[in-house]
């Protein structure tokens, strides 16, 4: 049977990253099985709907290079593969599971529910609805058929309840755990479907995994307590033999580990818990995303993808194609894994260097534009090359490298403190002379100025060369000196230079 796998979200506002990884291990064992991906939208909950989440989700899979070969966006053979345009077919399911005693209407109002759940808590017990309370609810296990049919056909509102068998052990066997077996007696009978027509999650979640022919499910472990529902629904149905095999991927953690990584997380540690940056159409709150703070789409993809998994090597910087050949569901961890953010800098570091000095940039000629910059694309093309390596995200770019383009209007005062020395203007002046005088070749300055001229003197080099260094740049950082000479030029360098001995000048002696 060949490979099908599904990623079906809700369209309920942006897609957390652990459904970012959800979809991506999906893809990486469909791509490894030479199997298919489909992109399902799973709203059947239309209260919690939220405009714009589903064309935020197929735009994050797309950016992240997560491809379907099925979908809402792109049609198949299986669709339509939205749960609201499939909303017709899933009435005869719910009344092929009432005919056959797997499923019962229930007429329980709210208040009642409400009431029935106070009564339970005055007793300090937990209300639930199933094979030990079903008998008193107002269901049709307790009325005759007749009463059943004047009901429904009055238009009062009804639920249809999965009907669990009493005592019966229910094991699901799972590609991550092993076989998880729980006792029916400890289920409440979920609502499968109500009277408007639209079906809950469980039964549409499992008439679209059969319908489609999806042959593995991988999800998140938060549905590990509803997959004795799911078990028993293709037995219900009779499709045990066609049933996915299950794989409940472990939580993402907060960086502390102590429970699920959240938004609020994000917030309070300053990193994105979502791919793109999200604008909430209700409160008009915007949420940063990976794409929007400068990640880089193969080290978000590299990050999750060893968030839970591991390939069995040291390896950590691996391609999607790498991923797609390595991956096996047997070296996922039960565990949940900590987000770790300092890493996740990491791995965005490494991928930009792999970058071209040519892409590089392109992602730096916005903030030139930015800064009404102009400077030839072989300059800029020179400069990020030098620099890249300093970088963690292209935000960064302008900050590290602005003072090859601007040269500085103010220095920094504890630099000059420590630096800027009584007969430093004197040394200054020499450095000017040094580069009216010798040829313009890095060999040649470094030999006059370092050898012939500081250590010749016996001055303290790393004095020298700082001051030289924050009468360029304005502060005490930037790449070897003499490259940085050679890249701005002799003429902006003797003028910086000259500025600095004018605006600086001699310090006075303590």
């Amino acid at each position: 049977m060949k490979v099908r796998v599904r990623f079906a979200p809700s369209p309920t506002g942006p897609l957390h990253i652990g459904g970012v990884r959800t979809a991506l291990y999906n893809y990486l064992f469909a791509r490894q099985n030479g199997g298919q991906m489909i992109l399902r939208i799973e709203d059947t909950d239309q209260t919690r709907f939220v405009p714009g989440a589903e064309q935020y989700i197929i735009e994050a899979l797309d950016w992240l290079g997560i491809k379907f070969d099925e979908g809402v966006h792109i049609g198949g053979p299986f669709g339509p593969y939205r749960q609201s345009d499939r909303k017709p077919m899933y009435r005869q399911y719910a009344e092929q599971l009432l005919r056959d005693g797997w499923a019962y209407y229930a007429f329980d109002k709210p208040e009642a529910l409400d009431a029935k759940r106070k009564e339970y808590e005055a007793q300090k017990r937990t209300f639930q609805y199933d094979c030990h309370t079903r008998g008193e609810m107002d269901n049709s296990l307790n009325l005759s058929a007749d009463e059943v049919q004047r009901r429904i056909d009055s238009g009062e509102p009804y639920v249809v309840r999965f009907k669990f068998p009493e005592n019966l052990e229910i094991t699901v066997h799972d590609l991550i755990r092993g076989d998880v077996t729980m006792n029916s007696n400890l289920l409440d009978d979920k609502v499968l479907f109500k009277s408007d027509g639209m079906p809950t999650y469980h039964l549409a979640n499992i008439v679209d995994d059969h319908t489609m022919e999806i042959t593995h499910v991988i999800r998140g472990e938060e549905w590990l307590p509803s997959a004795p529902l799911h078990v028993m629904l293709y037995r219900a149905f009779g499709w045990e033999d066609t049933m996915p095999q299950f794989a409940h991927l472990p939580l993402l953690l907060k960086p502390e580990g102590n429970g699920k990584l959240s938004k609020r997380d994000g917030d309070r540690l300053g990193f994105p818990v979502f791919p793109l940056d999200w604008h909430d159409p209700k409160t008009g709150e915007l949420s940063s995303g990976y794409r929007e703070r400068g990640y880089v789409p193969e080290a978000v993809v590299n990050i999750l993808a060893l968030l839970g998994w591991n390939p069995g090597t040291e390896q950590e910087i691996l391609s999607m194609d790498e991923l797609i050949r390595l991956f096996d569901i047997s070296r996922i961890s039960k565990n949940g894994a900590k987000f770790n953010v300092e890493k996740a800098r990491w791995f965005n570091h490494e991928y930009l260097q792999m970058k071209s000095d040519e892409e590089i940039a392109d992602l730096f000629e916005p903030q030139l534009k930015e800064h009404n910059v102009t400077a030839s694309r072989e300059y800029v093309v020179r400069v990020c090359g030098m620099m890249k390596e300093r970088i963690n995200f292209p935000s960064e770019l302008w900050d590290t490298c602005c003072y090859f383009f601007e040269a500085p209007t103010e220095y920094d005062p504890a630099a000059i403190k420590k630096r800027w020395k009584p007969g430093m203007t004197t040394h200054m002046a020499k450095v000017v002379e040094i580069l009216n005088t010798v040829p313009f070749e890095y060999e040649a300055i470094h030999k006059a100025l370092l050898d012939d001229y500081i250590t010749a003197n016996g001055l303290n080099m790393g004095q020298v060369m700082n001051s030289l260094r924050l009468a360029v740049v304005g502060k005490t950082v930037g790449p070897d000196m003499i490259t940085l000479v050679m890249t701005i030029g002799k003429d902006e360098t003797v003028k910086r230079v000259n500025r600095a001995i004018d605006v600086i000048g001699e310090p006075q002696e303590n």
